[in-house]
C-alpha cells in the first residue's frame, strides 16, 4: 500500500504582557489529491507592535496563504504558487495602508512578518520576510534556517528592513530541503525566541510526543523569563513521508485497462468508432462519435506495444491532466467524460485538417506572411504550456495540426513537463529525452532540464525549415554529447540564391536556434516580435558585405561573374580574329 505524507503539529499563540495578540498562525492538511499536488502548509505571521491594525496584516496573510495557495494551478511549482500568493497579498496590505488616516507612515500600516513551510512529497520549502523565524532540529541543536530581516541602529532600537506591507514590491527568502521522516521543525515569533535559549526549547520538544503541550510549556517559559511581547510557536514533525518510487496521487498508473484495439463501427463507453487516424509505436489513434451527442471526437488509446511500460503509462495519463489545465485556441482542447469510464483513453475534439509536416510537403515554397503566421500561432499555444509552467518538449511538425480555418493546433502532450509533478516525480521520468531529436534543444543530449528557451529552440528550428525545407543544424545536434561539441557546429545560414525573406531574419533565426540556452530568446513572445520588427543589430548585419554574411552566395556569385568575362573575353577573341 502506498504511503502518504503525514505530519504531526503542535501550535500555541499568547498575548503576553501585551493588550492584544497580534501573532497569527495557521495550518492546513488537505485531503488527496491535494495532497499529493499542493502538500502541507505550516504559516506563521507576526503583526508590528507599532501598528493598531497589524493584527489585520497578519490574520489576513496567514488565511490568505491557506486559501489562495491551494487555488493555485496543479502545474505550478511550489515557489511559483506561493510567490504569486504572497505577491498578492504584499499588493493588498500595502494597498491598505495608502488609503489610511496616515498613508506615509509604515509604522502604523497593514505590516506583518511572514514565515510559512509547505511539505510536498519529501521536500520542505521555507518562505520567510521579516524576523519571525523557522528551525529545524539537528541532533542535539536547534539550527536556525531563515535570516532575520532587520536592522539594528543601537541596543535599544532596531526596525525591519522586510515584511509584507511595507513596499509595493517584496522580496521573499526561499529554500527547498530534502526531509526525512522523523525532522521537526520549529516556527517561532521574536517574543519567543528572544527569551527562551535553544536548549530550553529542545528540552520540551524532546520531554514529550504531545507537540501541542510542548509549545505551550515554550511558550509558558518565554513568558516567565520576561518576554514583553506576543509569544506564538509551532513545532512540527514528519511522521511519514510518500513512496520514494510514487509520484503525484494523480500521475499514478491507472487502475483501468487499456482497451483492445477497436475495429469501425465498435462502440467504446459511448463513442462509436468511424477509423483509425493514426498509429505509432506511442499511440492509436480513432476518429469517433459521442453517441449522446453526436459530436465528432478523437480517441487516443495506448501503444499495444508499451502497455507494460509503467513510465510510459503514467505520461499517457498525465496528458489529459495536463491538456484540461491549458485555455488556448492553439492548443488541443480535451472532451469532458461525462459517462463511466472502463478503459484507459483520452478523449479530445477532432482537428479535421492535415498536420504541418504534411502542410510543408504541399507547401514547399511557403510566402513568408504565411510562416510568420502560422510561427505567431505556435507560439501563442506554446505560451500558454510556458504560464503554467509546462514545458512541451516534442514540438515538431507531426505535433502539430493546421485545421480546414488555417488555425493551428498543438497535440500531443506526453513528453510535457509539469514544475508541479516534476518536484516529487522520480529523477529518471525527469532526464529522458522524449522529444523527436531532430527539433529536441541541445542542452537535453547534455543531460540538463529544458527550459522555456527550449522550446523556442524547436520553434525555431520548424519556422527554419517553413522558409528553407531543411534544418539549421541538419543532423549534426543530435549527435552532439558535450558543450565543446556543441560549441563547433555552425548555424546554416536561411539565405542562398532563391532566397525571398529579408537579409535580417537570418540572425533572429539564429538566435533562436543558438546552441547555447542563455543566447536564445528567453520569452517566445520576444522571438515572435522580432520575426517581424528587426533589431538594429539585424540590420547592421544584413548590411555586411556578402562576403561576411553568405560566404557561399558570394562565391558562387563570383564565380558566376568571373564565368560571364570569361564567356565575353572569348566571344571578343573569337570576332578579332575572324
Amino acid at each position: 500500500m502506498r504511503r502518504e505524507l503525514s505530519i504531526s503539529i503542535g501550535q500555541h499563540s499568547d498575548k503576553g504582557r501585551k493588550p492584544t495578540n497580534q501573532d497569527f498562525h495557521g495550518a492546513l492538511i488537505p485531503a488527496e489529491p491535494l495532497l499529493g499536488s499542493k502538500g502541507i502548509a505550516v504559516v506563521l505571521a507576526d503583526g508590528i507592535s507599532s501598528s493598531e491594525v497589524s493584527r489585520v496584516a497578519s490574520e489576513s496573510s496567514v488565511k490568505g496563504f491557506l486559501t489562495d495557495y491551494y487555488c493555485t494551478s496543479d502545474s505550478w511549482s511550489v515557489k511559483t504558487s506561493a510567490h504569486r500568493v504572497l505577491a498578492a497579498t504584499n499588493s493588498w496590505l500595502h494597498s491598505q495602508t495608502r488609503r489610511s488616516y496616515d498613508p506615509h507612515d509604515k509604522d502604523r500600516g497593514y505590516v506583518c512578518t511572514f514565515s510559512a513551510i509547505v511539505i510536498k512529497s519529501t521536500t520542505a520549502h521555507l518562505f520567510h520576510v521579516g524576523d519571525s523565524r523557522i528551525y529545524r532540529v539537528a541532533g542535539l541543536a536547534l539550527e536556525q534556517l531563515t535570516n532575520d530581516h532587520r536592522i539594528v541602529v543601537s541596543s535599544q532600537q532596531s526596525y525591519l528592513s522586510r515584511a509584507l506591507g511595507i513596499n509595493p514590491q517584496i522580496e521573499i527568502d526561499y529554500q527547498a530541503l530534502k526531509v526525512e521522516t522523523g525532522d521537526v521543525f520549529v516556527l517561532a515569533t521574536d517574543g519567543v525566541y528572544e527569551h527562551i535559549s535553544a536548549r530550553g526549547i529542545l528540552d520540551a520538544v524532546k520531554a514529550t510526543s504531545d507537540l501541542d503541550a510542548a509549545a505551550r510549556r515554550i511558550v509558558e517559559n518565554a513568558f516567565e523569563n520576561g518576554s514583553p511581547d506576543n509569544l506564538t510557536i509551532q513545532i512540527v514533525r514528519i511522521d511519514a513521508l510518500p513512496d520514494s518510487k510514487a509520484s503525484e496521487a494523480f500521475a499514478q498508473v491507472s487502475e483501468l485497462p487499456p482497451p483492445p484495439l477497436p475495429e469501425a463501427r465498435t462502440v467504446l463507453d459511448g463513442y462509436r468508432i468511424i477509423r483509425e487516424i493514426h498509429a505509432s509505436h506511442r499511440s492509436h489513434i480513432y476518429l469517433a462519435v459521442d453517441t449522446e451527442t453526436d459530436e465528432r471526437v478523437a480517441l487516443k488509446i495506448p501503444s499495444i506495444d508499451l502497455r507494460d511500460d509503467a513510465a510510459y503509462l503514467k505520461r499517457f495519463m498525465m496528458e489529459e491532466w495536463a491538456a484540461r489545465r491549458i485555455n488556448s485556441p492553439f492548443v488541443l482542447k480535451p472532451c469532458l467524460q461525462s459517462r463511466k469510464r472502463n478503459f484507459l483513453y483520452v478523449v479530445t475534439e477532432f482537428v479535421d485538417g492535415q498536420t504541418l509536416s504534411q502542410w510543408m510537403r504541399d507547401n514547399p515554397k511557403p510566402d513568408l506572411e504565411t510562416v510568420r503566421g502560422l510561427t505567431e500561432q505556435i507560439g501563442k499555444g506554446l505560451r500558454a504550456f510556458h504560464r503554467k509552467e509546462m514545458l512541451h518538449q516534442d514540438l515538431r511538425p507531426d505535433n502539430i495540426m493546421i485545421d480546414k480555418t488555417g488555425t493551428v493546433k498543438i497535440i500531443d502532450f506526453g513528453s510535457t513537463r509539469i514544475a508541479g509533478v516534476a518536484e516529487s516525480a522520480p529523477l529518471k521520468l525527469q532526464s529522458d529525452i522524449l522529444g523527436t531529436v531532430q527539433y529536441t534543444a541541445p542542452e537535453y543530449f547534455l543531460g540538463e532540464r529544458g527550459s522555456a528557451a527550449s522550446d523556442i529552440f524547436s520553434l525555431g528550428a520548424i519556422t527554419y525549415q517553413m522558409l528553407t525545407g531543411r534544418l539549421p543544424y541538419g543532423a549534426r545536434m543530435a549527435q552532439t554529447r558535450s558543450k565543446s561539441q556543441q560549441r563547433k557546429l555552425k548555424f546554416s545560414s536561411a539565405l542562398d540564391d532563391n532566397s525571398e525573406i529579408p537579409a535580417w531574419m537570418d540572425g533572429v533565426l539564429e538566435k533562436a536556434v543558438h546552441p547555447d540556452p542563455l543566447k536564445r530568446y528567453a520569452d517566445v513572445s520576444e522571438f515572435i516580435h522580432d520575426l517581424r520588427h528587426p533589431d538594429e543589430r539585424w540590420l547592421k548585419a544584413s548590411a555586411k558585405p556578402l562576403i561576411e554574411r553568405n560566404p557561399l552566395l558570394f562565391w558562387k556569385a563570383l564565380s558566376l561573374g568571373l564565368g560571364l568575362i570569361v564567356i565575353v573575353l572569348l566571344f571578343l577573341l573569337r570576332r578579332r580574329w575572324s
